[in-house]
């Protein structure tokens, strides 16, 4: 387990809090369509608010190229507000929008809107740290970026782990150091220059790798992955045949896979395995009907899969929901996450 500083040692009475938390929600038509991740740091929130003089909540969303309303943070504030039946108000906190929505709360504007939060610059990390005496980072979907609402701010105020980011580490951790096996790790969606990656590295300690989605487009790259695991490693990798127009995974596959997810002891899941948002859902809501009817201890992640999850009803099935997509994929591979690292004790 991971030793970190962590909420409970953090000397916050009276004290102005910086909360970096998960605010990359699912917003169709102005309106939120998918809240976990701002539900998974309300427990954090509220030990704070019981505490502190005033907290400050920073984050993002999107990978905007310039500030555009669509990414603006303006329907978050709002989901904010109503939890505390307050109305938004908005104005200036050091140069930084900002909206009041609690009565010792402020939300900060998107901070991707300032090319300098993914540039990592100090200046604009000490910026956001003038506004604080204590930095909380409840923000494990994005802990595996090396920002300034990450990593930077770290240097400029005494830095803790909130605690929904601790029971991310705990739970994923649990994978890592003694999982219940067999061990299957489910990896769809796309990012393929992010994903092809780990699917080679998660070969190292599960026990079967089902791959589907657009990644699984990728066979060549994937059949040279099979062919290490033949000669020695531990795993056997399944990549899904796809329908004609490549849209989605066949029945065939589905079958298998889930004749797969019927015998593990353990599933982990990353990415839908078509194009669900073109309609292509049956691998996805099959193989999420399978996983959430089975026995083992399941753990799921990434907004997509979530979302699609919440929407079919499902999401309570899964033994474990994680906020983070990539930043899970990379934490059970073992990579160090950055905003995970510079919490660390010593």
């Amino acid at each position: 387990m991971f030793d970190f500083k962590k909420i409970q040692d953090a000397d916050i009475r009276d004290k102005k809090v910086l909360l970096r938390a998960d605010l990359d929600v699912v917003i169709e038509d102005h309106k939120i369509t998918d809240d976990s991740r701002l539900k998974a740091s309300l427990e954090t929130l509220k030990f704070l608010n019981d505490n502190a003089e005033e907290i400050v909540i920073i984050g993002h969303l999107g990978r905007p190229e310039r500030k555009e309303e669509k990414y603006g943070l303006k329907v978050v504030a709002n989901w904010y507000a109503n939890n505390f039946q307050l109305a938004i108000s908005n104005f200036q906190l050091n140069d930084f929008d900002a909206w009041k929505v609690g009565p010792n709360i402020i939300l900060l504007e998107n901070l991707r809107f300032d090319s300098r939060e993914e540039e990592n610059d100090q200046e604009f990390a000490k910026k956001l740290a003038s506004l604080a005496d204590i930095y909380i980072n409840d923000a494990f979907a994005s802990s595996h970026r090396v920002h300034a609402s990450i990593v930077g701010i770290t240097k400029f105020l005494p830095s803790f782990a909130g605690l929904h980011l601790q029971k991310e580490i705990e739970e994923l951790s649990k994978i890592i150091e003694q999982p219940m096996r067999p061990l299957t790790i489910i990896v769809g969606g796309a990012k393929i220059e992010t994903k092809l990656p780990l699917v080679e590295k998660m070969h190292q300690f599960a026990d079967y790798v089902l791959v589907g989605g657009e990644i699984a487009e990728n066979v060549g790259v994937l059949a040279k992955v099979a062919h290490e695991n033949l000669v020695g490693k531990k795993s056997i990798l399944f990549v899904a045949d796809l329908t004609s127009d490549n849209k989605d995974i066949t029945e065939v596959s589905i079958q298998n896979f889930t004749q797969v997810i019927n015998s593990s002891k353990t599933v982990v899941w990353n990415g839908p395995l078509g194009e669900v948002e073109k309609c292509f859902d049956l691998g996805t809501r099959e193989i999420a009907k399978a996983i959430a009817n089975c026995s083992a201890y399941t753990i799921v992640g990434g907004g997509d899969t979530v979302a699609f999850l919440k929407k079919e009803d499902l999401l309570s099935k899964f033994s474990f929901v994680s906020t983070g997509g990539g930043a899970m994929l990379e934490f059970l591979t073992g990579e160090e996450l950055p905003g995970i690292e510079v919490l660390k004790n010593g």
